[in-house]
């Protein structure tokens, strides 16, 4: 390889379908050079996936160390892997992984891909140290006792996971920002409300608070997905009999992986099964989709509370980050929430495609798995931006309209539902029709007609009370 870099002219590779003509300077060979101009689809490559290239090195790293344990390849051959892998991991390589990830073959390219450039790598350093050793093979070293079909799922799973983990924690600390804000706004009382209507009271507080435990609840939605991710077919072959591969070799590269890597991934009780069966992508691209939609809620809800900011509701402020208009002067725009917005509609539409992607498989395998793979790295890498850029841009410098919302509350016929306890529903009704037709203070209304006195309609429409932080019991009264 060394060699070639110094010439210009492509030098030629050969294959089971004949020769092919591949660039000097690339580490790959003629499989990948094949699959480069079959796919030339959507212009991204496998490279720009870091965490999958990251994965394909560990997992081939692991079968190296586990076929020489068996003896399968020398310890020279196996060495050279393990550092070419290395590098690979460290993405010394990325520009060399150069398939499209829209691609035919259920992933066989991008594993010809991996095998090739780190074959061409581990020939370099084994020759730097014994010139005259034989070309480290593709196919008969790297991909010794493996097949695409438990090589390729092994690794997309593994990437997967170490995505998650950076997404759940995204998770968390958007969930603490929001607390943080309720608890700052834990004392502004302001209208609840349901069907766009105005309701009962609440806290702006409480009304926050409920954003960071929707959204907390995802972080368990990861955990819930973890074990179906975990489960592997690794050493099952092409589907899932083991062919060319043994039993021994399947335990031993399951436990080299999971040392280098610190996952735990498990061998799947049924291969055959788990080679066709796409679960663990529909289950984790399920979980993603309910976050999408929950985190999509929550931007309508900041959208339309920061709605003014003189003719809309006008209950909070967000951060202005830029203008909001090439023609009106002083508009801000809640551009934000919109952006997560998007996300979240194009993180359902992947959802759909993985759906899909997984219905199609035949038989004993999906030949779709890698559309599904670019989906859900995708979708977990634009959740994990979303939620940063949520939180670092928009939540953690919220407003609270304090004097608008006192002025609401101090008019709204919303605090009746609190002296139903006492007075009944009837009665109440009666209240909140003559406040809302001719105005006035409701307590001074509720006292005068004799439905309540002074204390009472104090303790009902505290704010402990009227938020649920503080239960009353109340008889009541004998003219309700």
């Amino acid at each position: 390889m060394a060699d070639h870099m110094i010439d210009e002219e492509p030098r030629v590779e050969i294959d089971g379908l004949g020769s092919i003509k591949v660039p000097n300077e690339a580490y790959w060979g003629a499989s990948t050079q094949r699959a480069k101009e079959n796919f030339e689809v959507s212009g991204k490559t496998i490279g720009h996936l870091r965490s999958l290239v990251w994965a394909l090195g560990a997992l081939k790293k692991a079968a190296a160390q586990a076929n020489a344990h068996q003896g399968l390849i020398g310890n020279k051959v196996a060495k050279a892997i393990e550092q070419a892998c290395d590098e690979v991991m460290h993405g010394a390589f990325d520009t060399h992984f150069v398939v499209d990830v829209v691609q035919g073959g259920a992933g066989t390219s991008t594993n010809m891909n991996a095998n090739e450039v780190i074959a061409a790598r581990a020939t370099e350093i084994l020759r730097a140290q014994h010139p005259q050793a034989s070309a480290i093979s593709a196919l008969d070293d790297v991909n010794r006792s493996q097949s695409t079909n438990d090589v390729y799922p092994t690794a997309v799973k593994l990437a997967v996971i170490t995505d998650l983990l950076c997404l759940q924690h995204e998770y968390r600390r958007l969930a603490e920002a929001f607390q943080d804000k309720a608890t700052e706004f834990s004392s502004l009382l302001k209208v609840g409300r349901t069907q766009l209507q105005d309701a009962v009271p609440m806290t702006l507080g409480q009304e926050l608070s409920a954003f960071a435990t929707t959204i907390s609840q995802e972080v368990s939605s990861i955990d819930a997905v973890m074990p179906e991710l975990l489960q592997t077919n690794l050493g099952g072959t092409a589907i899932g009999t083991g062919i060319t591969s043994s039993q021994s070799y399947r335990e031993a590269v399951i436990r080299s992986l999971n040392e280098l890597t610190g996952s735990q991934f498990y061998a799947a009780t049924d291969p055959i099964q788990a080679t066709s069966d796409a679960t663990p992508f529909l289950a984790t691209s399920a979980a993603l989709r309910q976050t999408a939609v929950k985190l999509s809620k929550i931007s309508n809800d900041l959208r339309l509370l920061s709605s003014g900011p003189q003719a809309g509701l006008a209950e909070i402020s967000l951060p202005a980050v830029q203008p909001g208009s090439s023609i009106m002067p002083g508009k801000v725009n809640p551009v934000i929430p919109e952006m997560v917005n998007q996300v979240a509609f194009k993180v359902i539409g992947i959802d759909t495609t993985i759906t899909m992607a997984a219905e199609a498989g035949q038989l004993q395998l999906n030949a779709f798995e890698p559309i599904m793979t670019d989906g859900l790295l995708e979708a977990i890498s634009l959740l994990t931006r979303a939620c940063n850029i949520l939180r670092t841009r928009c939540v953690i410098g919220i407003t609270a309209n304090a004097a608008l919302l006192e002025q609401r509350m101090a008019g709204s016929a919303t605090i009746i539902t609190g002296l139903t306890p006492a007075i009944g529903y009837m009665a109440a009704a009666e209240l909140a029709n003559e406040a809302l037709q001719h105005g006035g203070d409701i307590v001074d209304h509720a006292v005068q007609r004799g439905l309540v006195t002074q204390q009472q309609a104090e303790e009902l429409l505290s704010i402990g009370t009227l938020t649920g932080s503080l239960q009353h019991q109340f008889e009541p009264s004998s003219t309700a």
